[in-house]
């Protein structure tokens, strides 16, 4: 089993160093084992792990459901329909995330249409930011 410092483990997971202690202090990414002199190291284990992790984040998952994914992961047998069911709330999330980005791009386009880009004294932008 190779032994990887903090640095290549952010290397090979694309995963910043900072980031990697911040999922380790949160309890997400297990404790490292250390050197005599303190200092991480990490396995192949620990790279797969850090890129679910990552994965999960980059699909927009909370750390409390990637918490979830990694304790029914390692449940096993009968997790398979509690990972859909979280996995099917969590895209229901990101279409209404969708529909309410659409929205606002609605009205920002809205308000960039009524401006005349500086021909006017006041501007219409700053006007309807101001109103209610």
């Amino acid at each position: 089993m190779k032994s990887l410092p903090i640095g290549e483990l952010s290397r090979r997971t694309t995963v910043n160093i900072e980031t990697i202690r911040f999922y380790e202090k949160k309890g997400i990414l297990p404790a490292p084992k250390r050197h005599a002199n303190g200092r991480r190291v990490y396995d192949e284990a620990d790279v797969r792990h850090l890129n679910f992790i990552h994965r999960c984040r980059g699909l927009g998952f909370s750390l409390k459901e990637v918490a979830s994914l990694l304790s029914l992961a390692d449940a096993g047998d009968g997790a398979c329909k509690q990972v859909h069911e979280l996995t099917v709330r969590h895209a229901m999330e990101v279409k209404e995330k969708i529909r309410r980005l659409r929205k606002m791009e609605t009205v920002l386009l809205d308000m960039a249409d009524q401006c005349e880009r500086g021909r006017v004294p006041n501007c219409p932008i700053i006007e309807c930011l101001f109103d209610k």
